[in-house]
Parts: C-alpha cells; structure tokens; sequence
C-alpha cells in the first residue's frame, strides 16, 4: 500500500498540495510558539535597575498573607508600608540610611517625555546615573534631569511648580527621572516605602529580625534585599512576567486556532479527494483490494504529506522564529532582553503533532474510501448521491446538541463564565465544527435560496448555477467550509470583543450621572490644596474618590482581589452616580461597612465581611449595600478611611440648584490647571471610559494583537483550501465546461457562470458562518441579560464582510483562471 500512497502523490500532487501547505505553514507556527514558550520558561530573571549599585534595600511590607487550612494566600497589595520608623532607627546605628520616594511629574505644554518620575538626588548613586552637565541641586526648585530634554540652566513649568534644570545626566533606559532635593522630596511625597541601608547585609537582617522579635509595630512582612532580589524594590517587577504570561497566551491561542483549522483544511482536502477517486478505488476493489487496504493507502498518503510538511515547517519555524521575535520585542509584546534559546522539544513537539493532524484529518476520508464498492468503476454520473453519511450527521448533531446544551448549563449555572475570554475564543469551534460536519445537508436548501431568483431571470445562468451546485454537494461543501470557518471566526471574536465593549460602555453611562468628571493626570492624584480649590468653585458639589483594592477570603481557600472605589462622601456619591444597587442603599456607607456586588460569595446586607484593604490591613465591614454583578467592572466602594494612602484620582461633580454649567467649567479648570487635571462633561468621561475599557477580561494590546493573529490565520488557510479546492475540481469541470460550449454558450458566459457558481459557493459558506457567530453571540447577550445588562449582541458586519469578500475574490480568481486556460487549450471540443 505504501507503494501505491507514493505513485497516488507522484500522478496526483497537486491534489494534496493545499494539505501539503497548510501542513507546513501549521508546523512551522507550532514551531515558532514552542520556541517561544521555551524562551519564556527559561527567562532570566530581570536584573536590578534603579538599585542596582545598592549595598541593601530594606522596603517595607509588600506581600498580604493570609493564613488558610490549606496553606498561605498571598497578594500584592496596591500600596506597599513604609518601612517603621523604629525599624529605620535601628539601622541608622549600622551606617548610611537613605529614604527613597518616587512620584509622578507632569510637564506643562507637552515638552517632556510622558511618564516623568521623580526621585531625591541621594538616591541616584544607587542606580547609578552619573552627572554630565552642571550639579546635584541644592535649592527646592532646582532638578536633575535625565534623558536630554532639557539642558542646564533652562526652566520648566511642571505640575510641581516651575523648576530649574542645574544638572542632567545619561538616561538608563529604564525611566525618565528627575531628581529633586532630598528635603523637597520628602514634602512632594512623604511616603518612603524602602529605605537603602550602607551596611552588611546580615547585620541588616539581624537588625530587622530584632525588631520582629521585639514586636515593633510593622516590623512583621519588612524585607531585606541583595543581590538579584534588589529588582523589587524598582517599579513594577513583575511587569517582565506579566508580559510573558500575555505572548504565551498569544502565541498559544495562535497555535491552538492554527492546529484546528488545519485539521478541517486536511479533512476537508482528502474527503474530497476521495470522492474525486471513486472511480480509482473502485477498480482497486475489482482488481481485488479490500477495504483495510483502501483505508491503509489513505492514511498512507496523509503520512507520507505529514512527514514531508512536517519536516518543511520545522525549517521554516528555525528561519522565521528569529524575526518574528524581534517584531514581537519591537511591538512592545515582550520585554526587550527576550530572546530565543537553543531548545530542540519545540521542534519535536511541532513535528509530531503535524503528523498526528494530518492522520487525524484523513481517517474519516480513509473509511469512507473502504466502503466504496467495485461497482463505481462503472460510475459515469456526476452528481453526488449519498454525499452526507449517517456517521457525519450523527456527529454534527451530536456537537450541535453539546454546545447547545453547555450553553444552557453555563447559562443556569455561571452566566459571567462566558463573558471570559478563554470562553468566547474557544467556545465558537465547538459550533463551527458541528456547521461544517452538517454543511452538506444545508448546501441544497441555501443554494435554492440563494439562486432563487436568478433561476427565474432570463438566460440559463441562474438556473445553471443552481442545478450544478446542489449536484456537486461534495464539491460546494468542500468550498464552502473554510469560508464558514473565517465568517464564523471573524463573526463571534471581533463580535464578542464589540459587545463587551458595547455592554461596558452601556454600563458606565448608566452610572455616570455627574455633571463634569474630573480627573488626575495618569499616574497621579490630586494634592489637598487642589481638592480644596475644587471644593470652594460656586455651584459645585463634589465627590473625590480613589482607585484601590479591596481583598476577600472566600471558601476559607480563595483569597480574591476586587477594584475598589474610596470616597469621601457617600452622600456626594449618590448625588453624582447611580449605582446598580439591588439591596441596601448607598447612603448607608460609612466608615464600618462597605458596598459590594453580587458576585461577592457574602452579598447579604447588614452582615459582617473580613477583608484586606490595599495596604493590607485587615478589617471587618458590615455590606451597606449589593450591587448588580453587570459585566464584572461594579467593583465595591468604600470610603476614604479604609483607602489610607490612595491618591485622589477622580472627582465626580454635581451642580447646586441655579448653577450655570458654564461658569462651573470654568471654575473648575481655574482650579486644576496648576495640577494638570481635566475636565470633562459626564457624558464626554463616560464615552471615552467606555472606549478606553477595551472588551472583556482584558483586551489590551496583546489581546487584540492575538485576535487579529487568530483571524489572520484563519484567513490564510481560508485561501489555501479554497484555491486547493478549486484546483482539484478543475479537471472534472472543465468537461462540462466545454460541452456548454458545444451547446453553444460563449467562452465570457462559460466564465460568468463559473464565477456565479463560485460567488454562490462563498455565499452559502458566508450564511452559514454568519449563523454560527450569530448564535454565538446570542449566547453572550443572554448571559448579559441575565446579569442585568441591558446591551445588544453586536456583530460586526464589516469585518465578516471584509472576510467573505476576500474569500469570494479567492474563490473567483481560482476559479476563472483554470477555467479560462482549459477553454483556450480545448478549444470547445469536451475531448480536449
């Protein structure tokens, strides 16, 4: 059999080219991901930055433990401790203690870099920056700058006054710093959350283990860093990891997408080269072969394209892995030292599992071409009879009958399950597979449908097109598969994303009721004097609130983190929001209790919570009030005094009675300009909250770059099916296509109904994914209205008709180019 798999793909290779690619390209991608995963296995850990020449950092409490039956939970609070005083004291009779502060600086009229960062001078030795031009300063409006924005001697208008730039030095590449005196800034941020220490590092460590034994007030979670560990004393340490954890989630939707639709390309390929073959197999059957004998010939040429496109897309994975990296680094996805490494499993992996797709996709094809009878050898009819097995339908059905009825189950059970992104990606191949195994029983109902009118139109053309491809079911099915697959896929995740969004936004609206929202530059909060200028504008009532986090334990294992907002006045809250409170009210908040929603395991109100606020602290708060779950964004609230320390990010504004909007915008600008805040009507923050919420459980940058991945893989191996598809009927067509000659239709009307046919094809594959998305999304709009969010599922029209359109294009041009070459090479004559 092995034999006659190598003469079948000698006489037949353009049959199985398609498979052959989209193999190799699958391979190759499967190749690249593991390469990548690898690499991010083995990453290394990130080197120090801003304390790297540091001796020991000692920082303050900065881990949440909470003990449970089954161990410690752990979280990073929002906001780190200070370092005690006590604990500072007795390291100061070790040596040198210097206190490090860091916070935003904003510079007026867009001169600076974004993302300014303040420091005190005695701090940068630890980095270390090293002064090019000028001095340290010495005066509280004199700075060093890094980066060269600015040269010695000019002055900067700054959100902390106008400053003088005395010195500059290198930029690290880390951050854009500015350093103030020590003095000014401690007065610009009193907070000092780690502290450097010129001392032994075990005299640091008996020191703060000293005070933990002695009891000091704070001592307990105080950490003493050296070496490699110093890295968490900079900005954002985890922020390597977390981008890591992003691109393997990219990189592994891509390939999990990538080996699905290469199963259905594969299958898809050797269904119809079989039904091309019934002929050939049925003279084997007469020359007496058996059934296993077919079957092992089938698998036997899926193995034989599998190793060779196995073995192509390894090497194409060792050749594009390293650009594609450095697109990667390049686009912000990874952090900049990534690199890939020299592992060989990838490679191993990517191989076998191309192999192992390739046999997959042909064992359906391989059993049917087993049944085929020695009596086809006689076969002269070309229409297909039969064309959807018992087995197929059964299949169909029963995937069907799966994804209706996990949808019911999620639905009763967990509705928010499927407003996750790991659901809407993975839940649309359960129905897309089910579409594409029931397709042939669809193809005769929608082609009438389509063809409908034309048939009733003047000429043979409609007509034709009709009875040709509801004979060819095999044929249309074929074609119309990956065109179902690209819709459909195109349809439910850029349709998810768009209703997410739509839902968020629509929630926002509904609580934002506030005349003008005022907000912080990013980054930064709003000083007192700022909140007190805000507070004296005529006819405006104001409500400050901060962003923080608030921490639950629930089934005594979970430790669960919650957004929260901190306001000052519950009454001003209610006055300027309209929370979606199911029970309690929110004017009941208080200092001793706290605002949940209902996806809290606890939402009764009046009864008591434990929680962990965002420093860590742990307090008990009576539910004042539940709110609705909505789309996962209502957080809970809580007021001011359990947000020690959070900035003022916010400020809701209400108008007094009789005040003009006008003059309160402007009082209210007059207020902030010095701090660079902005002020916005209510309706304007809320439509740019909503844009910037960006779809469901995150889709930042790397979400949206790994859907349009997604997409554009299924769009490539959309064109590969369909031009492979197409080629393969091309032979058998081109018969028919000269006898329409000999009847006496032009060589333009053989073309247009060629291309009539295949724009039908595409229609049907296009109404049956539109299909699929459609119940797709009706899945995600019931689970919002079960949640109370009043959104309308979108589906984006444009993007599933931008895909359908590019696959008609394919399609035609596959279609009309052989066509067109075997009219010219016949001549008209059906012989050739």
């Amino acid at each position: 059999m092995l034999t006659v798999a190598l003469c079948t793909l000698r006489t037949r290779w353009a049959a199985f080219t398609g498979s052959f690619v989209a193999l190799a390209l699958g391979v190759a991608l499967l190749a690249v991901t593991g390469q990548a995963l690898a690499a991010s296995l083995d990453a290394p850990d990130r080197a120090p930055e801003r304390f790297a020449a540091a001796p020991v950092v000692v920082r303050g409490q900065d881990t949440l433990r909470v003990p449970t039956p089954s161990g410690d939970r752990t979280a990073e609070p929002a906001r780190p401790r200070a370092v005690p005083a006590a604990v500072v004291a007795r390291l100061e009779r070790l040596g040198g203690v210097v206190e490090d502060r860091s916070f935003p600086v904003r510079v007026r009229g867009g001169r600076g870099p974004g993302g300014l960062v303040g420091h005190p001078w005695s701090t940068a030795a630890f980095a270390p920056y090293r002064i090019d031009a000028g001095r340290a300063p010495r005066a509280a409006d004199e700075v060093v700058v890094t980066g060269g924005w600015a040269a010695p001697g000019e002055r900067v208008r700054t959100d902390r006054g106008t400053l003088r730039v005395v010195g500059t030095a290198p930029g690290l590449g880390f951050e854009d710093a500015v350093f103030f005196t020590d003095a000014r800034a401690a007065e610009l941020a009193p907070l000092s959350a780690q502290v450097v220490v010129d001392a032994e590092a075990s005299a640091v460590r008996d020191a703060v283990r000293d005070a933990v034994r002695d009891s000091v007030p704070g001592s307990a979670g105080v950490r003493v860093l050296t070496g490699a560990e110093r890295r968490y004393a900079d900005a954002d340490p985890h922020r390597d990891e977390e981008a890591l954890t992003a691109l393997n989630a990219l990189f592994g939707t891509a390939g999990g997408v990538c080996a699905f639709v290469s199963v259905f390309v594969v299958s898809s390929t050797f269904a119809f080269a079989v039904a091309q073959r019934r002929r050939e197999f049925g003279l084997l059957r007469t020359a007496g072969a058996t059934p296993g004998q077919l079957r092992r010939t089938v698998l036997a040429e899926a193995a034989v394209v599998g190793v060779l496109a196995s073995g192509t897309g390894c090497v194409l994975g060792a050749y594009g892995a390293p650009p594609l990296t450095r697109r990667v680094v390049g686009a912000g996805l990874a952090p900049a030292w990534f690199t890939l490494g020299d592992h060989t499993w990838p490679y191993h992996l990517a191989f076998w599992t191309g192999l192992l797709v390739a046999l997959c996709g042909a064992v359906a094809a391989s059993w049917r071409a087993g049944r085929t009878s020695p009596v086809e050898a006689l076969r002269e009819a070309a229409a297909d009879t039969g064309a959807t097995t018992r087995g197929r339908r059964l299949s169909g059905l029963a995937l069907l009958l799966t994804a209706l009825v996990t949808l019911a189950l999620a639905l009763a059970e967990d509705p928010g399950d499927l407003l996750h992104r790991k659901t809407y990606v993975t839940r649309p191949m359960l129905l897309i597979t089910a579409a594409a195994l029931l397709a042939p029983v669809a193809v005769r109902p929608l082609t009438r449908l389509l063809t409908r009118l034309p048939a009733r139109l003047p000429g043979a053309t409609g007509l034709l097109v009709r009875e040709n491809a509801a004979a060819g079911v095999r044929r249309t099915a074929a074609l119309a598969a990956p065109v179902l697959v690209t819709v459909a896929l195109t349809g439910s995740l850029l349709g998810a994303v768009a209703t997410l969004d739509a839902a968020k936004a629509a929630e926002i609206r509904a609580r934002t009721t506030a005349a003008f929202v005022v907000a912080a530059p990013s980054g930064a909060g709003f000083d007192p004097a700022t909140l007190n200028r805000l507070r004296a504008v005529p006819g405006a009532r104001i409500s400050p609130s901060a962003a923080g986090d608030v921490y639950v334990l629930e089934d005594g294992v979970a430790l669960v983190r919650s957004e929260a907002r901190a306001v000052d006045d519950p009454g001003a809250l209610a006055a300027t929001a309209r929370l979606p409170v199911v029970a309690g009210r929110v004017a009941d908040l208080d200092d001793r209790s706290i605002v949940v929603n209902e996806e809290w395991q606890e939402h009764t109100v009046g009864r008591s919570v434990r929680v962990w606020l965002g420093d860590g602290t742990e307090r008990v708060l009576r539910i004042a009030a539940v709110m609705e779950t909505g789309t996962g964004d209502n957080g809970v609230y809580v007021t001011a005094a359990n947000a020690a320390g959070a900035p003022v990010d916010r400020v809701d504004v209400a108008l007094a009675d009789g005040a003009g909007p006008d003059a309160v915008a402007a009082g209210l600008r007059a207020a902030v300009a010095p701090s660079g805040g902005r002020v916005s009507s209510g309706h304007a923050w809320a439509e740019a909250a909503s844009s910037g919420s960006g779809g469901s459980g995150g889709s930042g940058g790397a979400t949206r770059a790994g859907l349009l991945l997604v997409l554009g893989i299924a769009l490539l191996y959309t064109g590969i099916s369909v031009v492979n598809t197409v080629l393969m009927a091309a032979p058998a067509r081109a018969r028919e296509q000269a006898v329409l000659r000999l009847a006496g239709a032009t060589d333009g009307q053989v073309l247009r109904l060629v291309a009539a046919e295949s724009l039908t094809v595409v229609a049907v594959g296009a109404l049956l994914g539109l299909a699929v998305a459609g119940l797709d999304l009706a899945g995600m709009w019931a689970a919002l209205a079960l949640l109370s969010v009043p959104a309308p599922a979108v589906l984006p029209w444009a993007a599933a008709g931008t895909a359908a359109g590019v696959c008609a294009v394919l399609a035609t041009t596959a279609s009309l180019v052989p066509a067109a070459v075997a009219l010219r090479r016949r001549g008209g004559h059906p012989g050739g």
